[in-house]
């Protein structure tokens, strides 16, 4: 499937900036899932690019002083495959790397008996278990809008029993980790005609076999690998390591934010 993506947010500021540095991840890169065939970013900030730690292109840039407006602008065209495997390259964190706890994945005494329940004390991370315990996660967070923040830990949603994708992702990943199975965070955009607020979409990675790097890539929110209506973005221990957007800021006053995004199916 070829998508077709414009992405823009906007930040306004009620006072000048006194400084404000951004962090985005908002470049795809190819992989055995997806092509990238073409793809720019534009910012109010002027833009420098690397490859993180992580493998991610992220840019950084700085906004001048006295602005009131960021504006960030992603547009592009990737074609995506159906296919959830993912081999890593040598250039990548080890998959070892990816049990380590962040304050958004930690592993909860609940969380940790909620997996060894839902999958068996000697389970396996192959794809019958990852799927049982990737609808079981889901099962347990209901998908509900409002009631979470960016930087609401797995264990509060698991207490709650309600969240988004970011939330869903979070708790199937200190899930996996409970069970020694390496799992990171994906940021990524979703074809959805006719639910657009699904459009910016998290799911994770499990990785299935330690020594040679491979991944299997599910979707905890539609409880299912990933397909064709997936575009990855970034990867991460967690949101806070593959935000699309993120930064600090001197200054500004009150924020008001607006963001625009838009996958349609491209013909050709």
């Amino acid at each position: 499937m070829k998508l077709h993506i414009e992405h823009r947010t906007r930040h306004w500021y009620g006072e000048p900036l006194r400084h404000a540095v951004q962090r985005l991840c908002l470049t795809p890169g190819s992989s055995a899932h997806q092509t990238v065939h073409a793809w720019t970013l534009k910012a109010t900030a002027r833009l420098f690019a690397r490859t993180d730690a992580y493998g991610n292109l992220a840019h950084h840039g700085t906004l001048e002083p006295g602005a009131r407006l960021s504006e960030v602008q992603a547009v592009g065209v990737v074609e995506t495959l159906s296919s959830p495997w993912l081999q890593d390259g040598p250039d990548l964190p080890s998959p070892w790397f990816y049990l380590r706890e962040t304050p958004l994945t930690a592993v909860d005494p609940a969380i940790a008996t909620f997996a060894r329940e839902c999958v068996g004390e000697d389970a396996l991370p192959d794809e019958p278990t990852l799927r049982s315990l990737c609808s079981a996660v889901a099962d347990r967070i209901a998908y509900q809008s409002g009631h979470t923040l960016v930087d609401t830990p797995a264990r509060t949603a698991f207490e709650a029993g309600r969240g988004v994708c970011q939330d869903q992702a979070h708790v199937f990943i200190a899930a996996c980790r409970s069970l020694g199975f390496p799992a990171r965070y994906v940021s990524g955009y979703f074809h959805a005609p006719g639910a657009e607020d699904l459009a910016s979409h998290a799911w994770a990675d499990v990785c299935t076999d330690i020594h040679a790097g491979r991944w299997l890539s599910l979707d905890i929110t539609h409880r299912c690998p990933i397909d064709e209506r997936h575009v990855r973005l970034a990867m991460g221990p967690d949101y806070v390591a593959c935000a699309p957007v993120r930064g600090v800021r001197e200054g500004g006053g009150g924020e008001r934010m607006e963001v625009e995004l838009r996958v349609t199916e491209q013909a050709g």
